[in-house]
């Protein structure tokens, strides 16, 4: 029986080996100092999209923000993807001054096909660059300035910070806050301070003209974000962090919402690594060495699952100690570069220190994570209709 045991502890460790070397690195390389775009701005005209679908009840707080921005910068049209829409999501749009792309397609649904049909319509205009901002959104004054300055710097593509908005409206939002701070901020800045692609995580992301001609927006998944951002990787292109300028978005507050957005994010992830992880292996051994980050990246659990596994090794240990008080030892310090990594994450997102006290809701959120586990793995699919996540406290 302890033999068992020991063998299940170290096999936890291994597992989640990869990630806690993931989690050491990043906090070190988001220390670093940035490199700032050289002055100047990228002339010509920029198109803002909004992909939305059945956003009726709050859009317009979007669009006031992203036309007061567009019309500061003077050469920008705010384009609202009105896609497979059943609400007055396009009339709302159009009474507020943005130009609307209606799409109705009863079998390809998803946001990846909404952008898809923005972008190939937009082809034949003149625009020089194009910023993807989701409709619960809001953007920070000097988004475009930041974004035109970091183009004109030589960034073929940009992913700005993604935050949370609505941080103080629920003990789920305040956990997401420091999530997203870690996922959003911390990990692309390490990525792009070691030179890496910083990744595009859906919202707040731009696009140069030349990078759709030469990668076109066809990804399709749940996480379609992802999985663009991986043939990006494969054709050499390199995603700046726009450190600078900020995205806030909502969170959901209640059960059905956050179980949804959870099961899409996550298990769209792990569809992404069981179909591509193999393949990105087989180009590092090549010697293909950009394709590690994002490797790596696939491999790293999200936090909770992380968290939970290094707790049952740990568990699994202390009764085998003190022979085994050394891998004990390691389990311990791998629970501590995770404590750093939030740490650091904060301290990047200029969050609040009086924030830490939200961690006590951590014991129960690990509980109903691992409870929602099995819809997670059933929810890994390729692609999924469109389904407007639910923002209320229902």
């Amino acid at each position: 029986m302890t033999d068992l045991l020991e063998f299940v502890a170290i096999a936890l460790l291994v597992l989640t080996l990869p990630g806690t070397l993931y989690l050491a690195l990043l906090p070190l390389a988001g220390s670093l100092p940035a490199t700032h775009p050289a002055a100047g701005a990228l002339p010509g005209r920029v198109a803002i999209l909004v992909p939305a679908h059945n956003e009726a009840a709050g859009i317009r707080r979007t669009l006031d923000n992203l036309l007061a921005i567009a019309h500061a910068d003077g050469n920008t049209d705010v384009v609202v993807i009105a896609d497979n829409c059943s609400d007055g999501t396009a009339a709302i749009a159009r009474t507020a001054g943005a130009r609307v792309l209606e799409r109705h397609d009863a079998t390809r649904r998803g946001k990846g096909y909404a952008l898809d049909h923005a972008f190939t319509l937009l082809a034949a205009e003149d625009h020089v660059a194009y910023v993807v901002i989701d409709a619960d959104s809001i953007a920070a004054g000097n988004l475009l300035a930041s974004l035109r300055r970091h183009f004109a710097g030589g960034a073929p593509a940009l992913q700005a910070r993604y935050t949370v908005l609505n941080g103080d409206a629920a003990p789920r939002t305040r956990l997401a806050e420091i999530a997203l701070a870690a996922f959003n901020v911390l990990r692309p800045r390490g990525r792009d301070r070691l030179g890496l692609s910083a990744g595009i995580l859906g919202n707040g992301f731009a696009l140069r003209r030349e990078v759709l001609e030469k990668v076109p927006y066809t990804a399709t998944s749940v996480v379609e974000d992802l999985e663009y951002h991986l043939r990006l990787v494969a054709a050499g292109i390199r995603v700046g962090f726009a450190d600078d300028t900020e995205i806030r978005g909502d969170m959901p507050t209640g059960e059905q919402g956050s179980r949804a957005q959870r099961v899409r994010w996550e298990g769209g992830r792990l569809r992404i690594l069981a179909e591509h992880g193999s393949a990105l292996a087989a180009a590092i051994l090549r010697g293909k060495w950009r394709f590690l980050d994002p490797l790596a990246d696939l491999l790293l659990l999200p936090l909770a699952y992380h968290v939970v596994l290094l707790l049952a090794a740990l568990a699994l240990l202390i009764p085998l100690t003190p022979p085994l008080a050394g891998v004990a030892g390691f389990s311990v310090a791998s629970l501590l570069i995770v404590a750093l990594h939030i740490l650091a994450a904060m301290r990047v997102a200029r969050l609040p220190w009086s924030r830490l006290w939200s961690l006590a809701n951590v014991p129960g959120y690990l509980l109903w994570k691992l409870r929602m586990l099995a819809t997670t793995l059933a929810g890994a699919a390729r692609s999924s209709a469109w389904i407007r996540t639910d923002r209320t406290g229902s």
